[in-house]
């Protein structure tokens, strides 16, 4: 009985002391970031998540700002919010790998609380047959792009008086957490978003503007099908597992995320693991979170070597079968 006892205060002891100390370090603390009679302003907002983003926002009493490239796909999308909400949206047109006319479109704005940097562009293929123009093209939209935002955001957005918690929330992808056949430079792309966001975070949070890095898996949008056509067939066997997710279901969980200041945002259960897995020096603000990723850690980099190990297999098995 003695030994029992012994046993069972170990077992609660541990875990106990464990989160009473997660609890005392995890930083930064939690926040709440509310979107009603806030500013929102939205890169790729005429179509996919980013309009998705835009209706949920509005729907929340937010006063929403979208960018995109296209003037007529802008306008269908301020008049598919206003049918669909009874709100108002500015529109801006500007690409974002033109910094002059991202400043002039964010100063024509106004004051943003919550940034959201969304736009995003994605031609999947080997490495060895893409052009460099593609790849200059992806590295220029998905990270210069974001890097021009949050620049020509900052000095306004870092002046906001008293108006609360500001966000910028940088839409990554979980090709931006693990590199698949194909994607090498799209993750690219989006791994920097990452180094980004983590340093950033640091340099922000003493102006209570916190950072949030969206992980959607493969999502339901116009250019998706497109994106599929020339997608590798090693790719769509590796990624065979993961299904894709409608593009108001990523916003719904990006805009909770964002309200909860959340660093890492996955969207599905798959994502949740993945971001478990990769945590690494992440800033984590749920001490409920942190104990289980450093409970799950171990367990997770198991199931991570067997993944790699079936797609190792899978990338061998079809070079043998080209080789017939």
């Amino acid at each position: 009985m003695g030994l029992l006892l012994l046993l069972l205060l170990i077992i609660l002891i541990i875990p106990i002391s464990l989160l009473t100390f997660l609890a005392i370090i995890v930083r930064p603390k939690p926040t709440k970031i509310p979107l009603k009679y806030r500013h929102v302003f939205i890169t790729g907002g005429s179509s996919g998540i980013g309009l998705a983003l835009a209706h949920q926002a509005a729907l929340e009493g937010a006063q929403v700002s979208i960018l995109a490239r296209n003037p007529s796909k802008l306008q269908e999308a301020k008049d598919s919010i206003k049918l669909a909400t009874g709100r108002d949206v500015a529109v801006f047109s500007a690409d974002v790998r033109d910094f002059e006319a991202v400043d002039k479109a964010i100063r024509d704005a106004g004051p943003i609380d919550i940034l959201v940097c969304n736009q995003g562009v994605f031609v999947p293929q080997e490495l060895e047959k893409e052009s460099l123009e593609e790849i200059k093209f992806m590295i220029d939209v998905n990270l210069m792009g974001t890097f021009h935002l949050i620049k020509a955001a900052l000095p306004n957005m870092k002046n906001r008086g008293d108006r609360g918690p500001g966000s910028i929330a940088i839409m990554s992808s979980q090709a931006g957490q693990v590199g698949i056949y194909g994607y090498s430079a799209y993750s690219a792309s989006k791994f920097g978003l990452r180094g980004m966001a983590e340093a950033l975070q640091q340099e922000l949070i003493g102006d209570d503007i916190h950072v949030s890095l969206i992980f959607p898996p493969d999502t339901e949008t116009p250019g998706f099908a497109e994106e599929n056509k020339r997608r590798p067939q090693l790719t769509s066997i590796i990624a065979a597992s993961s299904g894709a997710m409608k593009a108001e279901e990523v916003a719904e969980k990006a805009l909770k995320g964002i309200q909860s200041g959340s660093f890492i945002v996955p969207c599905n259960f798959e994502g949740i693991l993945l971001s478990i897995a990769t945590a690494g020096l992440s800033p984590q603000r749920s001490f409920l979170m942190a104990f289980i990723e450093v409970v799950a850690a171990s367990i997770l980099r198991i199931a991570a070597l067997c993944f790699q190990w079936n797609w190792y297999v899978s990338i061998e098995r079809w070079h043998a079968q080209k080789k017939l």
